[in-house]
């Protein structure tokens, strides 16, 4: 791919056309934006639009303003939310782009997505280098910070904050690996300038996605992003889409600002609904996972031991919200001795009747008496070769070279039909609440070796196509329904997967390890508060590692060693600070060094609504340090605030001044932690 003159940096507040570059500009003003002014005047007749694309060989830029141009108000369609529809159209090929913008006032946010149409009776000129933003931004500051993070890559460092500072004539790309969104890269960033202001920008795409940046000179900064790959002809009556874009303003001291902003839009604008409410997303448990060797995940359940466990941890007091029946309950997943496990027999999506006679549904109506949901891992892309799938739907299947499984395809329509119709009644017929999604495997190269002839990223757009309309008929059918998107933990993160769905868990980093847990719940929560991970252990320091929206209890319940007491304790203090990741995130410590063993790391939890918060705090094992002194964001100094120690009791009183100056940490013991909450 060529290399794309684009970066992106600061608040805009009216655009001009760039003489240079045939890209958007936009210059930032002192004043905050005010998004509705903001979306009229870089969408409007007459001008160059921020996007991009060639078209038959030639720039958008040279041509899109003689194309026919139409818009389309259609006001506020939901509260706080606008809509409008932008069109342009070639009169000679009947080439027609389609920008539907979205944007919502209350937060300074604005995203939109592209669509092209071919209206005429013969394949179209050749559409390619789709830069779906493609703008220049001029600000008044010459700092300019670039905030992201990495995406999974199943360490420590899943998900490290990272932030750049640019300089004159430097370019910067980031884009993820395989086919997956956050599969060693992450869709979301912050822009931060040196005179306070600044924006998030999101990409939403399932797939292989880019962004560039690239600073110009000390006041101009352009960036650009859309898919790596796309370069295709269009038939009759054709159309693709691709992926969308989101941008936030913000404008303050603390580029904290944007991103809290940013997770309050992702909890109340994007997230999916349920009863009209932004959808909270569990504390499950498992069946004993693993359990008994040599199984593996759930290969070797069976209907009574399941109801034994439910029954157990009735009795002991800790139903969750949902209990989760992950990998291994479909047939052939138990034969060991053949070398079958649940990894190399999917495809094969048929309950075990040995192990579960009457099918799922004893288990979910057991799960519904104790007044839980049930929720049941799928990954119905992957189809293992010589399973059912891959031998009874062959046709439905995308094969690559070297592969032991074949990509159930989802862009096409009779696939994807009859996919969403298996799903939706295998969940009706055995009582399921919640579908889980995984997806272990590497994807770009099914829909690279698949392509025909000129039209490059077809296939790859229509199976993100189908996926979304997959997981959207999910949730239609099934209103009160969630999706939980795995990808081998946390491989499909963007902005368009988190509309539709939440990672339950979020990486397949060494399962329970505190230090990544951390660190992982650290990074993530600069940008998503909706993300979830899994604990096996009920002590403190382990235990609170795994704090968040969400959980998986792992507990081996059955285990002479494992303390009832202690799981009641951790259940309750969980579900004390849950509502708390759903407020306002402010990081307490460094994360340069964020993934050794010889630091603290802290964050703060602050809830503006009643001034109240939490302070999470971990003193790993070779920190040399008993305290630290971290400085409280969101207080108000002139009130005064009573900090209380969850684990001892002990109550202080202290200004907001004195919070916001610094609060001294104190922990004896290496490998310790400590949860502090505060009220007026």
């Amino acid at each position: 791919m060529k290399k794309y003159s684009v970066i992106y940096i600061l608040l805009l507040a009216f655009l001009v056309s760039s003489p240079l570059l045939g890209q958007t500009t936009s210059k930032f003003e002192k004043d905050e934006v005010e998004i509705s002014k903001w979306v009229k005047g870089n969408f409007k007749k007459g001008k160059i639009p921020p996007f991009s694309f060639v078209y038959d060989g030639k720039l958008s830029s040279d041509f899109i303003k003689k194309w026919k141009f139409s818009s389309q108000m259609l006001g506020e369609i939901e509260k706080d939310i606008f809509n409008n529809i932008y069109t342009w159209q070639d009169n000679e090929t009947k080439m027609k782009v389609v920008c539907d913008v979205r944007y919502y006032p209350s937060y300074k946010a604005v995203e939109w997505v592209l669509r092209f149409t071919n209206e005429s009776s013969a394949n179209s000129p050749t559409i390619e280098k789709v830069k779906v933003i493609d703008m220049n931004f001029q600000y008044e500051a010459n700092d300019i910070i670039l905030h992201y993070a990495d995406g999974t890559h199943v360490s420590k460092a899943d998900f490290h904050p990272r932030k750049k500072i640019l300089k004159s004539g430097e370019s910067f790309e980031i884009s993820p690996q395989d086919g997956r969104s956050s599969d060693n890269a992450f869709p979301f960033f912050n822009i931060e300038s040196g005179s306070g202001q600044g924006f998030m920008f999101a990409v939403g795409w399932s797939g292989t996605w880019y962004s560039q940046f690239e600073k110009q000179s000390n006041n101009s900064i352009s960036f650009n992003s859309g898919m790596k790959w796309l370069e295709t002809y269009l038939k009759a009556n054709e159309t693709i889409r691709t992926p969308s874009i989101c941008l936030l303003f913000w404008k303050g001291e603390d580029r904290m600002i944007g991103h809290n902003a940013f997770r309050q839009f992702m909890i109340h604008h994007q997230a999916p609904k349920v009863n009209g409410k932004p959808t909270v997303y569990p504390v499950s448990t498992s069946f004993n996972y693993g359990d008994p060797h040599p199984c593996n995940e759930y290969t070797c359940l069976t209907t009574d031991y399941a109801l034994a466990m439910i029954n157990r941890y009735k009795y002991f007091k800790l139903v969750p919200e949902v209990f989760w029946l992950d990998a291994g309950w479909y047939i052939k997943a138990n034969q060991v001795e053949n070398n079958k496990n649940w990894a190399n027999t999917v495809g094969n999506w048929e309950v075990d009747k040995t192990r579960f006679p009457g099918g799922l549904r004893p288990i979910s109506d057991a799960v519904h008496e104790v007044g839980a949901k049930f929720m049941v891992w799928f990954e119905p892309e992957r189809v293992i070769k010589e399973s059912n799938w891959g031998r009874e739907l062959r046709k439905y299947m995308l094969d690559a070279k070297g592969t032991d499984a074949y990509l159930f395809d989802l862009g096409n329509k009779e696939a994807l039909d009859w996919l969403c119709k298996f799903i939706g009644d295998f969940m009706e017929e055995n009582g399921i609440d919640y579908y889980r999604q995984d997806f272990n495997m590497r994807v770009d190269n099914y829909w690279r070796e698949n392509e025909e002839p000129g039209r490059t990223g077809i296939r790859e757009i229509r199976h993100i196509e189908g996926l979304y309309a997959f997981w959207d008929y999910i949730l239609k059918r099934f209103p009160e329904s969630l999706v939980d998107n795995c990808a081998s933990g946390g491989r499909r993160i963007d902005f368009e997967s988190m509309k539709r769905s939440a990672p339950m868990w979020r990486t397949d980093y060494h399962y329970g390890e505190p230090i990544g847990y951390q660190s992982h719940t650290y990074g993530l929560n600069f940008f998503l508060p909706l993300t979830g991970t899994g604990v096996e252990k009920s002590d403190k320091f382990t235990f609170r590692s795994s704090l968040g929206t969400s959980v998986i209890f792992n507990w081996k319940i059955t285990e002479g060693s494992s303390s009832f007491t202690e799981m009641q304790r951790c259940f309750k203090e969980f579900m004390n600070l849950r509502p708390y990741f759903y407020e306002d995130y402010y990081p307490l410590t460094s994360y340069e060094d964020m993934t050794t063993d010889d630091i603290w790391l802290a964050y703060q939890l602050h809830r503006s609504s009643d001034d109240t918060g939490v302070v999470v705090a971990f003193r790993r094992e070779q920190s040399p340090d008993e305290t630290i002194t971290v400085r409280l964001s969101g207080v108000d100094v002139k009130n005064t605030y009573k900090v209380t120690n969850q684990d001892t009791n002990e109550t202080v009183e202290k200004t907001g001044e004195e919070l916001k100056n610094g609060l001294r940490l104190t922990l004896p013991d290496k490998r310790s932690s400590l949860i502090l909450t505060y009220k007026k």
